[in-house]
């Protein structure tokens, strides 16, 4: 689905960073073309000086989803997410970071939270990168204490683990 959205704006590096920016943080689009976090505007230009484009250029990207009837129910209808991972170090949470062999494989995220609850760890938040929207998706989770040395073992034992990470 990624591809099929870039391909839309293959002509335009610049929208395609503003279309990417859009993703990456949930922002919709409203009816009359702005971009929206739930019910707060940001300024277009505010979104140009954040990766470094001319405000026409947002105008023109947000336009043209508007004018595409897949492109406008995708981004009416997109929304964010907080993250714990931010706040972890000052309410004294952990986050465990996994990078994975193929993000497309089926089951990764329960197994590893399944690991994790066998070995009662409890798991206040998890995020996983979509591998449509990144090139190395990887899975976050946030739990509540360190994760033991043995855990982190069987973890990095699984077959499909490329790395882990504890912050």
């Amino acid at each position: 689905m990624f591809d099929r959205i870039m391909q839309k704006f293959e002509g335009s590096p610049s929208q395609q960073q503003v279309i990417r920016l859009l993703l990456e943080r949930g922002f919709s689009v409203s009816d009359e073309g702005r971009v929206v976090s739930g019910g707060i505007e940001i300024p277009n230009t505010q979104i140009a000086r954040e990766i470094g484009v001319d405000r026409r250029v947002v105008d023109s990207t947000t336009d043209a989803i508007l004018a595409d009837e897949e492109l406008r129910r995708i981004f009416q209808n997109i929304s964010s997410i907080p993250s714990l991972m931010d706040l972890a170090p000052v309410l004294d949470l952990s986050v465990l970071t996994i990078e994975v062999l193929d993000a497309d494989e089926p089951g990764i995220v329960a197994t590893v939270t399944s690991l994790l609850a066998d070995n009662d760890i409890s798991i206040r938040q998890t995020i996983s990168e979509d591998p449509e929207f990144t090139n190395d998706p990887r899975l976050y989770l946030v739990t509540d204490e360190d994760l033991p040395g043995d855990v982190l073992n069987e973890l990095k034992n699984l077959e499909f683990i490329r790395q882990i990470q504890l912050s």
